[in-house]
């Protein structure tokens, strides 16, 4: 797991180009084996009419584990519920993850008789729930007054790929996009971006890129151990319409910028934790994680763990842990974790990707003055649970380099020869002045609207844009690793980033983005 990953291998480029001219071919399908945590994508002639029909049949049957996120239904937690409150939530992402194994190993007999999922499945997973809701209400009652319904939220369902995202209110879609347009998260975070994209994005990738291939391949028998992805989640980036519209700066805003230095993770640290979400425990992500800045996070670190902390930041006065999942390479090679938590038990499987740029950004706003982060505020920008959870929070974007002008926002993008696959992040910039985390870990900070205005009660602080640049082979091949019943669906990418900023530094920040400066 510590291994450092370098870039692509020429060897390795050419024979994902030469998949990628598979796809354009209409004769051939893409077809996943997956005997061992290592493997990754193969190639096949035409498969007879019948046993394309039954493939499709059944990849369009079930492919996930659609449960409600009870985080986004939980009133204030108090302080000091807060740490079983998080264990049980991160337990029930464990259950999810179990219950989708069993899944994936019953999905045929599954298919055949849908009662066994009830009986095998489902049910199983609706009691355990159950009794972690029933902890978390306990919990919560005791410091205050004890929530009401949350029982409602414990049911799960299966759910077929091509309608996850159709119907967001559907198994609690509408109960977190409800609990966060209050504060912005909504508005303006596309920042244009993705207006239209959808409209004409699908049309034409299945017309010429597909070329056939989803009648063999099916819609779950993907790169990553047969979770996921699929081809029909990359786009070719020259597709796509530019679409990116920044907010227009106005007096009295703040124009300036800062930018940290963190390296690229070249040093390889690696864990399968998320200390904001799941604190206090091990594989709380199910996904590994690259990790710059700040060298002491794992699920078990401190406030004071983190002040303490080895930076590989130039500015040593930055300690801030800035991190993303992994993106790995499906050419077939194993990783030293395809039999660890958060790899190949995980349904993570590929050579980890070293970045070949990261960029670490924090930019003002353009309708104000920004304030200074308080240390150790936690933001999470993204959903990793998009899929099922719906596009509300989804934040992430893809392109190419040279083609930064069209983000996309759920798709992976096919780059041209020369040009190199890049993951954006802006985090959310503003803050309810008061609290530097909250119970689903995203009321306590919002987005500004499109016009760069902040909710009330809220206000402006320097703002992350976080940019990962990735020398992959063109053609698709490559996925970030994900919870396993989230498929590797490029809507679920997320980034993590924790404040730990010394004073004087932050203050050097904020005078620098106020006074219109571009600083290092």
């Amino acid at each position: 797991m510590g291994r450092n990953r370098k870039r692509s291998t020429l060897a390795n480029r050419a024979i994902v180009a030469s998949a990628a001219l598979i796809l354009g071919g209409g004769g051939l399908v893409a077809v996943n084996t997956y005997a061992s945590a290592g493997e990754g994508w193969s190639w096949s002639g035409q498969q007879d009419e019948q046993t394309q029909n039954q493939t499709k049949g059944a990849g369009q049957n079930v492919s996930t584990i659609d449960c409600p996120e009870v985080a986004n239904d939980l009133p204030d937690v108090p302080e000091q519920a807060r740490p079983e409150v998080d264990r049980e939530l991160a337990a029930m992402d464990s259950q999810i993850t179990d219950a989708y194994q069993k899944f994936a190993d019953q999905k045929e007999q599954i298919e055949q008789d849908p009662q066994l999922a009830n009986n095998a499945i489902l049910n199983p997973l609706k009691d355990k729930r159950l009794a972690s809701i029933d902890r978390i209400s306990v919990s919560i009652g005791r410091a205050g007054q004890q929530p009401q319904g949350l029982d409602s939220l414990a049911p799960c369902a299966l759910r077929p790929d091509d309608n996850v995202n159709a119907g967001e209110g559907d198994n609690g879609g509408d109960g977190q996009g409800d609990g966060q347009d209050g504060n912005g998260q909504d508005g303006g975070q596309d920042g244009g971006q993705n207006d239209g994209q959808d409209d004409g994005q699908d049309d034409g990738q299945d017309d010429g890129q597909n070329g056939g291939q989803d009648d063999g391949q099916g819609n779950d028998q993907g790169g990553q151990g047969g979770n996921g992805p699929e081809a029909a989640d990359f786009v070719d980036i020259q597709s796509v319409e530019p679409n990116v519209q920044q907010p227009q700066q106005r007096r009295g805003g703040s124009r300036g910028s800062f930018a940290t230095a963190c390296g690229t993770n070249e040093n390889g640290k690696f864990n399968p934790d998320n200390v904001i979400v799941a604190p206090g425990v091990s594989n709380g992500a199910h996904h590994m994680h690259d990790y710059v800045g700040n060298q002491a996070n794992d699920a078990f670190a401190s406030d004071d763990d983190l002040a303490n902390g080895d930076t590989t930041c130039q500015n040593e006065g930055d300690k801030s842990t800035y991190y993303w999942p992994v993106l790995r390479l499906q050419n077939g090679q194993a990783e030293n974790d395809a039999n660890a938590d958060g790899g190949g038990k995980d349904q993570n499987v590929g050579e980890i990707q070293t970045p070949s740029e990261v960029t670490l950004n924090f930019v003002g706003n353009p309708r104000s003055k920004v304030t200074a982060m308080p240390r150790f505020l936690r933001i999470i920008t993204g959903d990793a649970k998009a899929l099922t959870n719906g596009d509300a929070n989804a934040n992430a974007s893809w392109s190419c380099t040279g083609f930064e002008d069209r983000q996309l926002k759920d798709k992976y993008p096919i780059c041209p020869e020369g040009s190199q696959v890049v993951r954006s992040f802006k985090f959310q910039s503003c803050w309810d002045g008061q609290n530097t985390d909250s119970a689903n870990h995203r009321t306590h900070v919002a987005f500004a609207d499109g016009n760069g205005n902040c909710g009330n009660g809220f206000q402006a602080i320097p703002q992350l844009v976080q940019r990962i640049v990735y020398d992959v082979p063109p053609g698709p091949g490559f996925a970030v690793d994900s919870f396993p019943e989230q498929l590797h669906k490029p809507i679920t990418d997320h980034g993590d980033f924790i404040n730990v900023f010394d004073e004087n530094l932050m203050n050097q920040v904020v005078n620098c983005i106020n006074g219109g400066k571009k600083c290092t």
